[in-house]
């Protein structure tokens, strides 16, 4: 049974993420997250939604809400997708568990952290791209040394 197929039977999976994307909220292995079936409403700027791209699954941010579709961005990413539908979201982050204890997205502490990811986003972009840079020329500086 795929993740599809498990939140139409069941309405709701917890499950453990993968990778860096949707740091630091959530660590690889570590923490667990919550999602529930999308309904019919359209998910807004701040929500976590579960889609699939190709044979990914994959929980990013809404940080834009358009006519037809969303702008999407792990909280650790720099890179926004553009273009992912209704259609393709499967569910909606409800909340997630670190260290045994469960957070649900309604809580103030978790609403103000999204509230500061949103509206970052520019600069946690551009600091991201800067030190990606400088990284990349020291590399080249010390491979010149060498």
């Amino acid at each position: 049974m795929n993740i599809e197929q498990y939140l139409r039977e069941n309405g709701a999976l917890t499950y453990t993420n993968k990778g860096v994307s949707m740091l630091p909220l959530l660590r690889e292995g570590r923490d667990m997250f919550t999602v529930s079936r999308k309904d019919s409403e359209r998910c807004k700027a701040g929500d976590v939604v579960l889609y699939r791209r190709g044979r990914d699954y994959v929980l990013h941010r809404v940080v834009e809400v358009r006519e037809n579709d969303y702008v999407i961005l792990g909280d650790n990413c720099i890179t926004y997708e553009y273009g992912i539908r209704d259609s393709d979201i499967l569910g909606v982050m409800t909340g997630f568990i670190r260290g045994g204890r469960e957070y649900s997205v309604e809580s103030p502490g978790y609403r103000l952290y999204t509230f500061v990811m949103l509206h970052t986003i520019t600069i946690r972009l551009f600091m991201r791209r800067a030190i990606s840079w400088a990284l990349r020329k020291l590399r080249y500086i010390f491979r010149a040394v060498r």
